[in-house]
């Protein structure tokens, strides 16, 4: 049967694929259109900017760090230039191939390469990723002479920072380092992560990172213009950075390099305070450590082995190092016993060279065999009576013991200018039912009496309570800045900022009683009367040696004992004693006795002080 076509219907069908096909490339149409308009018109400035940034490179310029000086004007810290290797563009792909090849000519550690991978990843395109810092001249002159193998790292000129004092002023300054991950999460949460880059300096311990916001100073930024390949065109525009300020310090170097040498080799603490208005004119713990090595960076066996020492260099000890007080605590709590009345000057009692609760058969021991015979406060305080000390604590008992405790500020922040501090612990009842869940018994009094059992203090505390002590009116504030300006120029007020501090409030009789008696611990009868033989000057203080191993009550034999297990040697003392103008506090870890070890340290002081003074 044949087949017939039939040209309308093949002509409609024709005419309606025509007609779809058409309608189709118009809806296509539309979309483009819309599309473009949308990248044009509405998101133009967006897109634009992105161009731009495949052209133009914004990088930062670095402020110049603000200076360090002491109280004289000598420089503490300081700015020198040497140069960096710096990555500019972070698009390469032969990474580990590029840095073999410049480990030929400047060395590059397997942990400076996981460092710069890291932050590749992290990086935006050409910004800049540190390779090495501080090269050597050697290092500079290889790389310039095999730069151009090399397109896509550069040789910057940077400012790094200089300790001229090393050891000395390590925990007083700290130190600055390259910002970490760390450092960027914290400064985001603070809203500053925009003022830093991932190249950046911050300082990390001590008066530097107190102090940053000011030593810091602002970011400059160069609008370059560079082809595909990062390679700088020209400038287009340049932002002027904005230097950091400088920073005076209250600390004497005269001062403080005194008391670093008195302490020898021992480990421990020793700060001197202006007793007047809280000023830190020497801050020096031992042992310390080269800040050098955290600007110049270090490798992990370096680091683990700072980390990791005994001697632990990397604690502040005037400000963190916590101690049980020792005797040293005894005026403080004397002027509790007058204060309450429960003690008047002349109150006496007999000492047989222990104390026992009522109703207990355990003897509380006085370091003195045999006690000290008739006893008042006045000697109590010269010859250090730990028994006439038990029976004042059992008598005023924990809480009024630490309501005068805090009133001089022990168990709080001091608040001085210093990013940490330790708070110490003035124990009472709740306190110990808070960390241990446990009552407060009557034996735990009798300890804290003495400055033992739950008793911590830092060096900073003792200091500043002595200062009150001395002074008669306030607790001071410690300071280690005061000054906005230069001190010593011409141009600048030399008048520190005040210091109020917070109002004694006690009678000045009760201060003159304690006075009296820590001037006579220096002199003949006195614990601490051989350290002040021959002074031209009078002095206060109150010695103490503070156990770290106990037999519970048991005699022991401390010089066979190992160096670390031994007594902790404590001074707190201040100058003139009529008329003080300096306090102190000298913590010497491991020592041994107040007297012999802790107070000829504090004499070394007190005289570069006064020998540095008309």
């Amino acid at each position: 049967m044949s087949r017939y076509r039939k040209p309308l219907s093949e002509l409609g069908g024709f005419t309606f694929r025509i007609r779809g096909a058409i309608i189709f490339m118009l809806i296509l149409c539309v979309f483009l259109l819309g599309r473009l308009f949308f990248l044009q018109i509405i998101n133009s400035e967006y897109y634009q900017l992105r161009a731009e940034n495949n052209r133009i490179n914004v990088s930062p310029i670095l402020p110049n760090r603000g200076l360090i000086y002491d109280r004289n004007g000598r420089v503490l810290a300081k700015n020198y230039s040497s140069y960096a290797l710096e990555l500019q563009d972070n698009s390469i792909d032969d990474l580990d191939q590029v840095l073999d090849e410049l480990g030929d000519i400047v060395e590059v550690s397997a942990e400076e390469r996981a460092r710069i991978e890291k932050a590749m990843k992290k990086a935006g395109r050409f910004a800049n990723i540190i390779i090495r810092d501080d090269l050597s001249q050697d290092e500079i002159a290889r790389f310039t002479a095999n730069g151009f193998r090399f397109p896509r790292i550069k040789l910057r000129a940077q400012l790094y920072r200089e300790y001229l004092y090393g050891e000395l002023t390590s925990h007083l300054l700290g130190y600055v380092r390259r910002v970490s991950e760390v450092d960027l999460d914290r400064l985001e949460k603070r809203g500053l992560r925009a003022s830093y880059i991932n190249s950046d300096w911050i300082g990390k311990r001590g008066v530097e990172a107190f102090y940053e916001s000011k030593l810091r100073g602002r970011l400059g930024l160069n609008h370059v213009e560079v082809d595909s390949s990062g390679t700088e065109l020209r400038v287009l525009d340049r932002q002027h950075p904005v230097g950091g300020e400088d920073v005076f310090l209250t600390i004497d170097l005269a001062l403080q390099k005194a008391a670093f040498d008195a302490l020898g080799n021992e480990s421990g603490a020793l700060v001197a305070l202006d007793a007047n208005d809280g000023s830190v004119l020497a801050f020096v713990s031992k042992p310390g450590y080269d800040p050098s090595l955290f600007v110049r960076g270090f490798d992990q066996s370096t680091w683990r082995q700072i980390r990791d020492a005994e001697d632990r260099p990397l604690v502040n000890r005037v400000s963190d190092g916590v101690y049980p007080p020792g005797s040293t605590l005894k005026p403080f709590i004397a002027i509790a016993g007058l204060e309450e009345k429960v003690r008047t000057p002349e109150w006496s009692m007999w000492d047989p060279g222990f104390f026992s609760l009522p109703g207990s058969q355990y003897k509380f021991r006085d370091w003195k065999k045999g006690g000290h015979g008739e006893v008042n406060l006045h000697k109590a305080i010269v010859e250090s009576v730990d028994t006439y000390f038990y029976k004042l604590a059992h008598d005023l008992e924990i809480e009024t013991i630490h309501r005068y405790l805090t009133r001089f500020g022990f168990g709080s922040k001091t608040g001085i200018d210093l990013p940490r501090e330790a708070s110490g612990i003035a124990p009472s009842k709740a306190w110990k039912k808070r960390r241990f869940e446990q009552p407060w018994y009557p034996g735990d009094t009798i300890s804290v009496g003495i400055g033992q059992g739950y008793n911590l203090v830092t060096p900073l505390q003792l200091a500043v309570a002595t200062a009150a002590l001395a002074n008669g009116q306030t607790l001071v504030r410690p300071v280690l800045s005061r000054f906005g300006a230069r001190p010593f120029s011409d141009r600048a007020s030399a008048s520190p900022q005040p210091n109020p501090g917070q109002p004694l409030m006690l009678s000045s009789k009760h201060i003159h009683v304690l006075q009296k008696a820590m001037e006579d611990v220096m002199r003949s009868g006195g614990t601490a009367a051989g350290a002040a033989r021959g002074a031209d000057y009078s002095m206060a203080g109150k010695t103490g040696t503070a156990q770290v191993f106990s037999l519970k009550g048991a005699e022991y034999d401390e010089d066979s004992l190992e160096k670390r297990l031994q007594d902790h040697a404590l001074f707190v003392g201040y100058a003139p004693a009529n008329q003080p103008t300096i306090a102190l506090a000298v913590v010497v870890e491991n020592g041994g006795g107040g007297g012999s070890v802790a107070a000829p340290i504090a004499r070394k002081v007190f005289d570069a002080y006064f020998d540095a003074r008309p």
